[in-house]
């Protein structure tokens, strides 16, 4: 079963709605730019739009959204009290929309101070997020496994802007620092340690509440974490000693420990309950397919060295990791957390239960499946647009269209929620008068 919900702690249904709506836009950006720089934006993993690309994604769109989800979740699903989750809110979302910009800026025109101006600013925003979201994940009284996950992931989020900062401070002064290894261990850590870290302590919770599946196996939840962990460490000692067969070594456990969590999420959902079919678990499915597709890509580079050496796959593994795997899962947490959210907090104005709309009225199913197959398409299309340069621009086209109809799909249940806030709030206020005129 899954884990009792603390719904009397939910934050104000702002807090989250401003990192949901904000994400999407980030990612039509990312399409669009694609569009516009066409072949040479996946020509190499060190194109300057590449990057601009990535991080669009990467800190536009998934840390946008997950940061939104972390301010929801904690005190939902663990218990733990957020400090005052709307100041941080209002903080913390336009300080992180702001830096994404001015890095993704710095890539896009050259500009070294906007390196330097994003910095701070990162600094800022994600340590503030940190510290408020440490600090309660630590002193819930809760525990599980859920939680111990989710610790490690903050923890991981932290290492990742400090090894980021590092190296936009090193493109703006030219710090004297080893950029390529850098920048490996930089993305095992915001891939591995925050976002994959994150994505399975979170579906130890929502995966068998939203999907209806057994629980992920004890051994496996209590191992993960600290395995992928340790491994994660074992990268980073590249920083220290260099590259050596051990590093290769390492690279195989974290392939081995991805694909791990990939299998079983797929196991869970093949032998669910109820084989009931939504586009959430088509999110999921699509994201554990692509990791496993990531692993074994990673797994050929690590075999073969013209494999390896071809700039081409480095970019295929990015297409999978970003778009593939966690753009798909988080999509699809969102059409789940919203019309929950909506309803949630209807519900609590008084009303009868028959006069608020149910979860599935909130976003239409239609919309959410169309979108659905937008994004897949789009990820196809840009994953064939890296060995076939002359796709790139109608790629961007179909990957701006996809984010812009997840947004609007985003937006509709937040205007459905609004509407019917307004009409409940209207009949309680006349249940109200009539009982007090009698």
């Amino acid at each position: 079963m899954a884990p009792a919900l603390s719904f009397e702690q939910a934050p104000p249904i702002s807090v989250p709605y401003r990192f949901f709506l904000a994400a999407p836009c980030f990612g039509v950006l990312a399409g669009l730019l694609l569009a516009w720089s066409g072949g040479d934006a996946l020509a190499s993993r060190w194109a300057p739009q590449t990057l601009a690309l990535v991080h669009l994604i990467a800190l536009g769109f998934m840390l946008q959204a997950m940061g939104g989800a972390l301010l929801q979740f904690i005190p939902v699903a663990v218990g733990g009290n957020v400090w005052r989750p709307r100041l941080v809110a209002a903080i913390v979302q336009p300080l992180l929309l702001m830096a994404t910009l001015l890095l993704v800026a710095g890539w896009v025109f050259g500009n070294t101070a906007a390196f330097a101006a994003a910095v701070p600013l990162f600094v800022l925003a994600v340590g503030g997020l940190v510290a408020v979201v440490g600090d309660a994940l630590w002193r819930t009284p809760a525990s599980g496994m859920t939680l111990w996950t989710m610790r490690l992931a903050s923890g991981g989020l932290a290492v990742t802007v400090v090894l980021g900062c590092l190296l936009a401070e090193t493109l703006a002064h030219g710090l004297a620092l080893p950029f390529v290894m850098l920048t490996d261990v930089h993305l095992a850590w915001g891939l591995g340690g925050w976002a994959l870290m994150l994505l399975a302590g979170v579906s130890y919770h929502v995966v068998p509440m939203f999907q209806l599946t057994q629980p992920y196996p004890l051994w496996f939840a209590r191992g993960f974490g600290p395995l992928l962990l340790a491994l994660l460490l074992a990268w980073s000692g590249r920083l220290a000693i260099g590259d050596g067969a051990w590093s290769e070594a390492v690279a195989a456990g974290l392939w081995i420990c991805a694909s791990a969590y990939a299998a079983i999420t797929l196991w869970l959902q093949h032998t669910r309950r109820r084989q009931v079919h939504d586009t959430t678990s088509r999110c999921f499915l699509a994201a554990m397919l692509s990791l496993l597709g990531l692993a074994a890509a990673g797994s050929a580079a690590l075999m073969w060295p013209d494999v390896a050496a071809d700039p081409r796959s480095a970019v295929s593994m990015g297409v999978l990791a970003f778009g593939g795997m966690f753009v798909s899962a988080i999509t699809g947490m969102m059409y789940k957390i919203l019309p929950f959210l909506n309803w949630l907090h209807l519900q609590r104005l008084g009303a009868p239960m028959s006069a608020v709309p149910n979860m599935k009225q909130m976003i239409p199913v239609a919309a959410m499946a169309g979108q659905f197959r937008l994004h897949v398409a789009a990820v196809a299309l840009v994953l064939a647009a890296v060995w076939l340069p002359a796709l790139a621009r109608p790629a961007g086209i179909a990957l701006a269209a996809s984010f812009a109809w997840l947004g609007w799909n985003l937006l509709g249940a937040g205007r459905r929620y609004r509407a019917a806030r307004v009409r409940i709030l209207a009949s309680v206020a006349v249940v109200r008068a009539r009982a007090g005129q009698g």
